[in-house]
């Protein structure tokens, strides 16, 4: 007869109290969230009818039956005020559905048992192992904060007006000129923008990583500050320079020089390429590091060199790097709304489009809206899985023995390259300089007058400072999440990997591919309605940010774990120390710093956020970048500039104090 043998016995055990405490843990969560639903549902009807909840109650399940209206409540044809009372109760039973019925009466028992459960639950996993918890309130903070939201965005896009699966707005989408040509535009916007900062930033990255170029710190800075402004600030600044009324276009109309304006096509190329070829330039400068020199010289030692020798070995080894550079650039022109919207006119992007379709009060289209999203989403996937397709077969692995290195070059090349890199950065930065220029000119009303003042830094924190300190608020709070989120999800990823945390960690990495403004919709479909009315707040605005700027930290999280040696956490282990406590008193810290310098890049990239905000806002979280566009869409240049230039000098202060708790002296991916 088999004898089990020692130890599958305890540890079939083990597993099994892990499911119960799982199986507890869920269950909690719902019963809890029902309870919850019970008494907001009974405190929203109460308030409608003007009853007590317990009167409420008893109408809704039955109890007492439903007031009719008599003769006695009418006075003429009119109804008297008992009578508009019993109307209103009417009207609002017959929105109650029998999930209402049900958790409504019983939010208390709900509630409490769903505690007590969801605690039980707890002890019990965390008896054994906290981090399947983590797991479980992982997968269903995305389930419920992004998959449940894009699946009603979807369902929105498929039904009709009577609930049936219909495919109307599509064919309206493709058989109209106005739709089909925004997708059209989208498309080529992002295609002709990733084209050309690839073709600035890759010689950039290449001049800069093999020669010496003089202020090439200042010269990385300024890129860095060009790339982290709002993308719709450039905008407005290149319409103050090239214009119809523009100070470069005067200024060359004066010689007999025309150079018509910067609206339209053009003009969001100029703005998009000039603020997203340093995303590719800090690929590639990455990339460099982590190139051998002995390839290059080995290539010029055989006869290739010059051009070929850049095509033929150079790029070639960098194409991934180049390719998610080029990637990010593609995703985040084609998610561009503010500077289509500013600077775009007529020529109307996906963005703009949905916007205009979903708040529109003449003739818009919320199931087109969300339609429209549903195509935009599909296509941003697309091009991701297609990168990946192609990086994945160009995979290779490099151990940079010999760096390049930048050497001294002379001669015409040493000039062309200066001029190069200081010409392009120039163009990049400009648009911030002329920002910061006008927030210190003097005003007369709306308009510039002579001489400089700080008018419209005064004027600006006496009419807008609550928008001020709410940017600030949000982008910290939701920092702090991200932080806290984030560290959880690496460790799974990196430590703890199997099925479900590797869902966890697909589910992290999808906001990549959808657009700010179809994030905001598909949250405002989910959450505009009760028992899960969540708009309008403070906190749909966090949790957009949290969701959107996740996939960054979550990423570079992770790379952080995989270079601290799980040894160490085994010792600790060894030593009797629980799982929870090592990742909290060791491996937290050791991965604090890598983590805080990548927070402080996303907290820029929050404070500078238009396209969710402008979804989701109330007047009351309203933050800097919608001020900004609110007064360049009022023509108040004046305070306009001067948040601009609020926004540029956070930029800066945080860029400097991530460069002082990295200690690196630039950024690169």
């Amino acid at each position: 007869m088999m004898r089990t043998p020692d130890g599958i016995r305890p540890r079939k055990k083990k597993t099994g109290i892990m499911l119960l405490g799982l199986l507890l843990l869920v269950a909690g969560i719902v019963l809890a969230a029902c309870g919850i639903m019970g008494k907001s549902q009974t405190d929203y009807y109460a308030r409608k009818t003007k009853l007590p909840a317990g009167e409420w109650i008893d109408y809704a399940t039955g109890k007492t039956p439903a007031p009719e209206l008599g003769e006695e409540d009418y006075k003429g044809r009119n109804l008297t005020a008992s009578g508009r009372s019993k109307q209103t109760v009417l009207e609002q039973l017959e929105k109650v559905t029998q999930f209402d019925k049900v958790i409504m009466p019983m939010w208390i028992p709900f509630v409490i048992l769903g505690a007590a459960m969801l605690v039980l639950g707890a002890f019990l996993l965390i008896r054994n192992d906290v981090w399947p918890m983590v797991t479980v309130l992982a997968i269903i903070f995305y389930l419920v904060f992004l998959i449940y939201p894009l699946y009603m965005l979807l369902r929105q896009a498929l039904l009709n007006s009577e609930g049936q699966l219909s495919f109307e707005v599509y064919e309206k989408i493709f058989s109209k000129a106005y739709y089909s040509n925004a997708i059209w535009h989208s498309l080529l916007i992002s295609a002709v923008v990733t084209l050309i900062s690839v073709l600035i930033a890759t010689p950039m990255a290449y001049i800069m990583s093999t020669m010496k170029i003089r202020g090439a710190g200042v010269l990385r800075i300024l890129i860095l500050v060009s790339s982290m402004s709002a993308p719709f600030i450039g905008a407005y600044a290149w319409i103050q320079l090239c214009g119809r009324n523009g100070v470069l276009t005067n200024l060359l109309a004066q010689i007999g020089i025309n150079i018509g304006d910067i609206y339209g096509f053009k003009g969001c190329v100029i703005v998009m390429s000039f603020q997203l070829y340093s995303l590719v330039f800090m690929f590639i400068s990455g990339a460099f590091k982590s190139m051998d020199n002995s390839l290059i010289e080995a290539s010029e030692s055989l006869g290739c060199a010059g051009i070929r020798k850049i095509f033929k070995v150079v790029l070639p080894l960098m194409l991934p790097t180049l390719l998610a550079g080029a990637l990010l650039v593609f995703m985040r022109a084609f998610a561009d709304y503010g500077t289509p919207m500013l600077i775009g006119e007529n020529y109307i992007t996906l963005p703009v489009l949905v916007y205009k379709e979903f708040f529109s009060e003449l003739g818009g289209s919320e199931n087109l809206a969300a339609a429209i999203s549903v195509i935009a989403i599909l296509i941003t996937t697309g091009v991701f899985l297609l990168q990946k397709y192609i990086a994945n077969r160009k995979v290779f692995s490099i151990n940079a023995l010999h760096p390049v290195e930048a050497k001294k070059a002379h001669g015409v090349k040493n000039i062309l390259a200066h001029v190069y890199c200081y010409v392009m950065v120039g163009i990049a930065i400009m648009p911030q300089c002329l920002v910061i220029f006008n927030s210190f000119r003097n005003t007369s009303g709306r308009m510039f007058a002579e001489g400089f003042s700080l008018k419209s830094y005064a004027e600006a924190f006496n009419t807008v400072s609550n928008s001020i300190w709410m940017t600030y608020l949000m982008s910290s709070i939701s920092i702090v999440c991200i932080v806290i989120i984030a560290c959880m999800i690496a460790y799974l990823v990196v430590r703890r990997r199997n099925v479900f945390n590797a869902s966890v960690d697909v589910m992290s990495m999808f906001p990549e591919t959808v657009a700010g403004s179809i994030l905001g919709i598909a949250l405002l479909t989910a959450f505009n309605k009760r028992p899960l009315l969540l708009s309008g707040g403070m906190f749909i605005m966090i949790l957009s940010y949290t969701i959107r700027r996740l996939p960054y930290t979550v990423r570079s999280s992770a790379a952080i774990l995989r270079n601290i040696s799980p040894s160490i956490e085994e010792a600790a282990v060894s030593l009797g120390t629980g799982s929870a406590k090592t990742f909290f008193r060791i491996t937290t810290p050791m991965m604090m710093p890598g983590v805080i310098s990548g927070a402080i890049l996303s907290w820029i990239m929050i404070i500078t956020e238009l396209s969710t905000s402008i979804i989701l806002y109330n007047p009351s979280t309203k933050t800097m970048t919608l001020e900004i566009y609110s007064q360049v869409i009022r023509g108040n240049d004046g305070v306009a500039s001067a948040i601009s230039a609020i926004l540029t000098f956070s930029t800066v202060i945080a860029l400097a104090l991530f460069f002082k708790l990295s200690g690196k002296k630039e950024i690169s991916m």
